[in-house]
Formats: structure tokens, C-alpha cells, sequence
């Protein structure tokens, strides 16, 4: 029976790049792999698409292939045909899909290997948070053991060679099948990945090469941090092996409400209550700040709920210059428990101003009738 074109048995063009050759093998192994698929023609399938593959992937035998179909004028590419060697790269890929090997990058054990990052969460006042402060903290990380130096083996002895795995850190299974050699690659069981292990063992850290302690660090909240914000210490995370990089302590802030102000960003907001004396003839009242107390002037005639602001009375920029403003909300206080005098008084000083104590307003009244009328 002839062959099948090559192009045909991957489905790409003729004009299709390495990587489309690449894709469409790749896809296709998986679908009719013998192992994963049952049917009876998938082990023929299977040889055909590898065979087409090995010819599509290198450029000679591609145009060759190209020029002179499945004849070899001079007999030597064999037609592209499948034989029982080892397969190409491009089946150790599909086989560590199916298999869990190690078939791409190894990992040397070996390698400086960077430390984990820590995380640390402090809780402050808010104006701590405003102005800055500076502390020492204790965190509980791992480090370095000092009675072996990390190196995880008695003092006076040190960590050998794997003898399974060479020192790399993989093993290598071997398997013969009807397709050829399988090379497969996996943890090496004998020292879990490491290329090397310890007859004897540190009595400290029982071989690990690392003990958990408490670490005292200074550290400086910088002015204008906000809840939520985290600080970065460089280094001071768990330690790296093989001689590699710390990792960096991470600071999360927390920051207390505050009983008066309230923070949105670089300003801060307050209440104070006015009397309703205050707010319709005006004043002068004193205002608490961040840093001190300041005079505010009301006008005659002020509203509840106005706000006036105080110009770099905030708090500082984090990135930057300058501050926020303060902005202060008053509210006017209705007063309670009148006697019978101030009664009076008020009782006056409605109808002298065409107010009525007893009655609303007409206008007022219409449109509140309309309102729930709807009329």
C-alpha cells in the first residue's frame, strides 16, 4: 500500500514553519499513542505520524522529501522509514506527558538555590502610620544550622555523592519497547532530588542544614503609610542553600482607627459640633490637628455639614512632597432641656422673624401635600 503524503499525515501545509511541524506532532502523538489510545490502528497511526515527523523536523530530509517524495534517488534516507532506535526529542516530550518524566531543563541540586520570602503583619497606631517610627520586631525564620554550617551532616564529615544518581539529582529508567528505547527521567528516589546525601547526620538540625529561631530585625515605618502598605527588608527572609541569595521579609501594616480624625489618602477628616448661636452669628473656634491646635473662623450664617479646609494639615506624602489637607465637617447641635426662659426667648425670635412655631409654613406645607398626593 503506497504512502500516505507527509504533510497529509500531520495536517500542515507545505509552507508550515518547524514549529507548526512541531505542534502537529506533538498533538497527534498524544491522540493515537498506543498506550492511551486502545483502537486497534492506533499503534499503525502512531508510526505514521512518527515517521512523518522525523522527516518534517530536519530541514535535509524535509527537502529531500520535498523534491523527490517517498523515492530516495540515492537510497539512503530509507524512505524516512521507522525503525527501532531511539525516538527524537519530540517523543520524550509527549512520553513526559503521559509518564511524568523529567524529559525537559534539569534542575541542577546543586545550584545556588535562593531563600523563601517571609511575611509579617504589625498592627500600629495611626500616628505612628502619620509621622513615621522606628522598631525592633522578632520573627521566627529558619536559618542556617551553626553546628554544621548548613551542610546538614556531623561536624567533621560532609554530604558525599549520590552513587544512584551521580550528583545530578535524576534518575534515568530505561525501557525497551516495540517503538524503539524509552529513556525516562524522574526524582532520584535514593536522595530525593539532592545529588548528594549524609552517612551521618547533624545532631542539631538531624540533617536538614537548617533550625527554626527568633530573629530580631530594626525596622523604620516611613512617614504617610497607609493600612494595608508593606514594607520590604531586604535579605531578611530564610536563607538560600548552596551558598544562594537570602530571600526578603515582607511587612504588612496594619493601622489603628483613630477616635477623632478619619484618613481617606494623604487628608484626614474630622466633626465639630456648632451651636446654633455659633453657626447663625459666627465665631472663632479652636481645631485640633495632627500637630497642634488652630484657629477657625465661622461665618454668620453657616449651615450643618459645611466643610472648610485646613491646607497641609494632613498627612505627609509617601512618595513625594508636601502634605494633605485636613478637612473639617461641622454640625449644628440642636439644643436639649430648654428651660422655660430660653423657651421664650426662642418663641421670640421665631416670630419676629415671620417664623411659626406651632405652624409649617404654607408654602412648605403645599409642596409636601403634592408629594404625597402626587398632585
Amino acid at each position: 500500500m503506497s504512502k500516505r503524503d507527509y504533510y497529509e499525515v500531520l495536517g500542515v501545509g507545505k509552507d508550515a514553519s518547524g514549529e507548526d511541524v512541531r505542534k502537529a506532532y506533538r498533538k497527534l502523538a498524544r491522540q493515537y499513542h498506543p498506550d492511551v489510545n486502545k483502537a486497534a490502528d492506533a499503534e499503525v497511526k502512531f508510526k505514521e505520524v512518527q515517521e512523518a515527523y522525523e522527516v518534517l523536523n530536519d530541514d535535509q530530509k524535509r527537502a529531500t522529501y520535498d523534491r523527490f517524495g517517498h523515492v530516495d534517488p540515492n537510497q539512503g534516507m530509507g524512505g524516512g522509514g521507522f525503525n527501532g532506535g531511539d525516538f527524537g526529542g519530540g517523543f520524550n516530550d509527549i512520553f513526559d506527558m503521559f509518564f511524568g518524566g523529567g524529559g525537559g531543563g534539569r534542575r541542577n541540586p546543586n545550584a545556588p538555590q535562593r531563600g523563601n520570602d517571609l511575611q509579617y503583619s504589625m498592627t500600629i497606631e495611626f500616628k505612628e502610620a502619620v509621622f513615621g517610627k522606628e522598631l525592633d520586631i522578632t520573627i521566627p525564620r529558619t536559618e542556617s544550622c551553626d553546628r554544621c554550617h548548613g551542610s546538614g551532616a556531623k561536624p567533621g564529615t560532609k554530604p558525599e555523592t549520590c552513587t544512584v544518581c551521580k550528583g545530578s539529582g535524576q534518575q534515568e529508567v530505561i525501557q525497551n519497547t516495540a517503538f524503539g528505547r524509552i529513556v525516562n527521567r524522574r526524582v532520584c528516589s535514593a536522595c530525593n532530588g539532592q545529588g548528594q546525601t549524609i552517612k551521618d547526620k547533624c545532631g542539631e538540625c538531624h540533617g536538614s542544614g537548617k533550625v527554626k529561631k527568633q530573629r530580631k530585625i530594626h525596622i523604620k515605618v516611613p512617614a504617610g503609610v497607609d493600612d494595608g502598605a508593606q514594607l520590604r527588608v531586604s535579605g531578611e527572609g530564610e536563607p538560600g542553600t548552596k551558598g544562594g541569595p537570602a530571600g526578603d521579609l515582607y511587612i504588612v501594616i496594619r493601622v489603628k482607627s483613630h477616635e477623632f480624625f478619619e484618613r481617606e489618602g494623604d487628608d484626614i477628616y474630622c466633626e465639630v459640633p456648632l451651636t446654633f448661636a455659633q453657626a447663625a452669628l459666627g465665631d472663632e473656634i479652636e481645631i485640633p490637628t495632627l500637630t497642634e491646635k488652630v484657629k477657625l473662623k465661622i461665618p454668620a450664617g453657616t449651615q450643618t455639614d459645611t466643610y472648610f479646609r485646613l491646607k497641609g494639615k494632613g498627612v505627609p506624602k509617601l512618595r513625594g512632597y508636601g502634605q494633605g489637607d485636613q478637612h473639617v465637617k461641622v454640625v449644628i447641635v440642636t439644643p436639649t432641656n430648654l428651660n422655660d426662659e430660653q423657651k421664650d426667648l426662642l418663641r421670640k425670635f421665631a416670630g419676629l422673624g415671620g417664623e411659626h412655631t406651632h405652624e409649617q409654613n404654607q408654602s412648605l406645607f403645599e409642596r409636601m401635600k403634592k408629594a404625597f398626593l402626587g398632585d
